[in-house]
This record gives C-alpha cells, structure tokens and sequence, in this order.
C-alpha cells in the first residue's frame, strides 16, 4: 500500500510529501484551510491557524470536511489538539453577532453563550467599543462598527455582522451583450459563481469580502457583476492612476453606463459621479491631520466600496474603511497574503475570503496562459562577493540584487526572445536605469509622468516596444495581454504576493500554444537567494514549479545544453 501524502504535527504544522504520488491531491486540500510556510526539495512544511480557518469555513467549510481531507491524507491519525483547535474555530466562528439594536439605538453584540458575552466584555482591546450591557450583550455605537470587529478579530473572536447595509443611491444599468469588437460578451462561469458567492442573494450577511482570482482572470469583470447585482452608487479604489483609467476602459466598453455616470478622482480631475474611480494614495492624503478627499468623498451615497488589490491596502486605509462598515464592500486580489501580518483586519473590516479558484485550474481549463516559472542563478563576481562579506545585512541584499552578472542573462534572455513581449521587473531604481541605458529600452518608475506610462504601455499593446523596463508600479493593474515573458531582476525582500503580481502580468490568455515564461534572475548563495524560495511559496502552493537553473559566465543558463529536470519551488538543480 502507498505510503499517504500527510503528517499533521500537535502544533498544528502539516508536512507534505513533494514526491509521493498523492502530492498534487493533497496541495490543492491544503490550500483550501492551511498556510504554505515552506517549500523545500522533497517535504512541504503549511501551518493551520485561526485566520485561514475563518476564511475556510466563511466560503463554506465545515469542521467535519477538513478533518476527513486529513484523516484521508494522513499517515497518522490527526493529533486531539489540533482536531480539537479546528472544532473551536468552528464554533467560535459567528458565535458573536452584530445586528441592529432592538431600540433602534445603535448596535448589538450579542451570543446564544452568556460565558463568551462575559469574556469579550473584559477584553481589554473590546472594552472601550462598549456602550453598556444590552441583555444579553452589549450596545454599540454605530461609528465603532468596524473598530470593534478589528479588536475582537485580534482577540481570536471573529464576529458574524448583520447589522446591514445603507442601499446608497440607485444606479441603473445593465452590462453589454457584445464588445466593440464585435465580440459576445458574458461572465465567465467561475466569475458568475464569484459574484453569486459576494452577493449572496442581497442577504445581510453577505456583500462583503474578498474574491481571490489570479492576475489575467477578470477581476474586474467580478467588480461589474457586482456592481450590477447592486444597481447602486459605486466607490472603486484602485492602486494608481493607470489602473483607474483601465477600470473606466472596462466599465464603459462592458456596461451601458455612459461618460457621464464614470467619474475619476484624481491629483489632476477630481469629478464625483454615480460611479467614481480614484487611488488609495488620494484617499490616504494627509493636510493637517485629516483626509480631506476621503472626506470629499464620504459624503456621496455610496452602496458599494470595490477595493481593487485588497491585499495592497494602504496602513491608514484601514482606519477610514472602519468609518464605512455600513457600506457593501467587495476586495479584489490574487492572494490574500500580506507581509505586514494585517491579514486579520482584511478579514473585520472588508469581509472573509467569499470566493478562491486555484491558478492551474483556470490555465487548465484555458481562462489564463499556461506559465513555466524558472529561477536562475548567478554567481557574484570577486569583487562583489568581498563587498557582500564585510557588509551589513542591508547593504548585502542590495549587493546580491545590482549583481552586474545578471546584465549578460538578461542579454541572453532577451536574445532568446527576441520574437516575443518581455517585461523586465525590479526593485532597484539605480539597476533599472543602468539596465534601460544598456539595452536601449524603455524605463517606466514611480518618477514617470502617469502621460508617459500610459503611452509607453499603448505602444507596448500595439508591438511598437516589444521589451518593456518596470519598477514595481508594474507589480499589479496594468493591462499588457501581449506580454508573454517576464524577467525579475530583484524584488521585495521575501514578498509572496509580489511574486504572484509579477507572474500575473503575463497570465492573461494567449493564442494557441503560446506559453508565459517567468524568469528570477538570483545571486547565488546569498540572502537573495533566501528571499527568492520565501517569494515562491504562493506561487508553489499554487502549483507551479520553479525549473533551477545557474548561470554560466557568459549568461546563458548553463541547463540550456541539455534537458531541463523540474524541481519545486526552492530545489537544487
């Protein structure tokens, strides 16, 4: 008999087997309720917490389902503690409820478990979100709505909130039946399912939380099925003035909304329609001590807050989305995963995570482009490697990163695919520029004129510019179909979600037998090289392998010459 995939550990740590035959099954069990933590060659080490257990049983989970995937999985029994650990999150889950004061006089937290009421009412982080014992429970008023979900979500209670919502301003339309080009026009099925499972029949539990699609799968799409599900004013935020112009784009080419009911907030027009787009940067903009355009905007009366790249969520965007509980709210993102440890106050104060569709499920079923994900490693040149050893560990992740070795892979790899769309991504301002000036190509930053990024990126959609240089403005909500190979030259630190973002922007479907190639160019045994195997973990839970590759002195991967084994995201070649 095969010997099963799984051991789960008391401490609630789950090892998986990389090479057993049953490895894929129980990657994609995992996922659904437990946290990838590491990924080496040969055993997978996910982790169950409270947090990604809420999320599991708030898109329908149950208790009994996770415990039999492990039971199924596993070569042991599942240990009491951690049988046990599952079970209370379970019946923590919604134990706690807020709904409408029954005096009409603000809100009420309230239990079916008088010890539970008794113990969040001497929680020291609860306590000043009360306003008096309400039996049985506690009145609370209407401005601490989302403060009071945040505390309890910290003190491990997550609370069921039903209080409803303002209907906001109507807003009729309905969405195209064909796009300009003469193409039909509809939801994609699992986009039909994701909106359905936000909006929940209008029901007062529903219309807030999270859909988790991959980059090129149509997040924005799910944004208009909701928007149409709720006929009512919309407040779109999204990362940056380029992705504000795309949501226009999308919403007036796919809906009957005309120009004069899409409005757009920004540094340079500041217009409030029926359905307004800005940036989180306008609405987190501080003069003296407020915020004025959020203030600006607070007034009008929203129905539906649609924050595009949830998990990109500004700190102080936090405290201001506290103020709008009263308002639906639909997060938009391709991993909930967020390196500031914030992901509690995404699940109070925008909602749980209402929908989630695995990567190779959408490029199996041809929605996203099939991708091959390969690291490469260069080795730091003598004078580099003395730099890296005397330096402190800051400066030592600059050094790996501006390694002068990565210019010839670059060239090679540019060579390579001359025929193609490539997008070269970094962090470092400094190595861009050097890189630009060297192969003659076109920089986009931060410092760039939002005019010239969106002309460069139409001359890039048109195949006048066929490579493209990035900083990390090109981490998320740019519209590149045609981009189909993408060369990480450094990033963040070890971000997760970054590697997701930057694999997302060649993921949008190709023509026939055109695959999205994704490079990581890494200096070999040195903190990046740490960094690159904590970056890969999402991408790796998702099902992708990264092919390890080490650089010859020349540039080319020195695994070009002869077949190319696969290994799993952190394996030696």
């Amino acid at each position: 008999m095969d010997r099963l995939p799984v051991i789960v550990q008391s401490d609630r740590t789950i090892l998986l087997e990389v090479e057993n035959p049953r490895y894929e099954e129980a990657r994609d069990a995992l996922a659904g309720f437990a946290e990838l933590l590491k990924s080496p060659e040969h055993m997978h080490t996910y982790q169950l917490s409270a947090l990604s257990l809420w999320n599991a049983m708030a898109s329908g989970l149950h208790a009994a389902e996770i415990l039999d995937a492990l039971a199924r999985l596993s070569q042991y029994p599942v240990p009491d503690p951690v049988a046990q650990f599952i079970h209370d999150q379970e019946v923590r889950f919604g134990r706690l409820k807020l709904v409408p004061a029954r005096d009409g006089d603000g809100l009420w937290l309230t239990s079916d478990d008088a010890l539970a009421l008794t113990q969040v009412g001497r929680t020291k982080s609860v306590i000043p979100y009360l306003d008096g014992p309400l039996h049985p429970g506690y009145r609370v008023r209407p401005e601490f709505r989302g403060l009071i979900k945040q505390a309890l979500a910290k003190a491990g209670w997550p609370v069921d909130d039903v209080a409803g919502y303002e209907p906001g301003a109507p807003l009729g339309f309905d969405l195209v039946e064909s796009l300009p080009d003469g193409q039909p026009f509809t939801l994609r099925p699992y986009q039909e399912a994701a909106v359905r499972s936000f909006w929940g029949q209008g029901r007062v539990d529903r219309g807030n939380g999270v859909v988790v699609l991959p980059c090129g799968a149509g997040k924005t799409v799910v944004g208009l099925g909701a928007m149409w599900m709720a006929q009512t004013h919309t407040l779109i935020l999204t990362t940056s003035t380029a992705a504000l112009h795309q949501w226009q784009r999308e919403l007036l080419e796919k809906s009957t909304l005309s120009v004069d009911e899409v409005g757009e907030y920004s540094a340079t027009t500041k217009t409030i329609r029926p359905v307004t787009v800005t940036t989180y940067q306008m609405l987190t903009h501080r003069q003296k001590g407020e915020f004025p355009h959020f203030q600006a905007l607070d007034q009008h009366p929203w129905g539906l807050i649609i924050y595009d790249e949830v998990h990109l969520l500004p700190a102080p965007m936090f405290r201001l989305t506290a103020s709008l509980q009263a308002r639906r709210r639909l997060g938009l993102t391709a991993t909930l995963i967020r390196e500031d440890g914030r992901a509690e106050d995404v699940f109070a104060l925008i909602g749980p995570k209402r929908f989630d569709m695995p990567w190779k499920v959408l490029e199996e079923q041809g929605w996203i482009a099939t991708a091959s994900c390969r690291e490469i490693r260069v080795a730091l040149p003598q004078a580099a490697r003395e730099q890296y050893a005397v330096a402190e560990d800051a400066e030592r992740v600059r050094i790996a990163a501006e390694n002068p070795a990565k210019i010839p892979v670059v060239d090679a790899l540019l060579e390579e695919h001359r025929e193609d769309h490539v997008l070269v991504i970094g962090q470092y301002l400094g190595q861009l520029e050097q890189m630009a000036r060297h192969f003659n190509a076109p920089l986009i930053t931060g410092k760039t004129p939002n005019r010239e990024r969106e002309r460069l990126y139409e001359d890039f959609r048109n195949g006048i510019i066929t490579r493209l240089f990035v900083s990390k403005v090109g981490n998320f909500a740019i519209d590149l179909p045609d981009a189909n190979v993408a060369i990480q030259i450094s990033g963040t630190f070890g971000s997760r979600q970054e590697e997701a973002q930057r694999l997302g922007r060649i993921l949008r479907p190709k023509g026939e037998g055109v695959m999205a190639t994704f490079y990581s160019i890494v200096s070999e045994d040195t903190k990046e090289q740490e960094f690159a195997q904590k970056r890969q973990l999402f991408l790796c839970e998702q099902g992708y392998r990264y092919d390890i590759a080490h650089a010859a002195p020349d540039g080319t991967p020195r695994e070009r010459l002869a077949p190319v084994i696969p290994f799993p995201a952190g394996g030696h070649a």
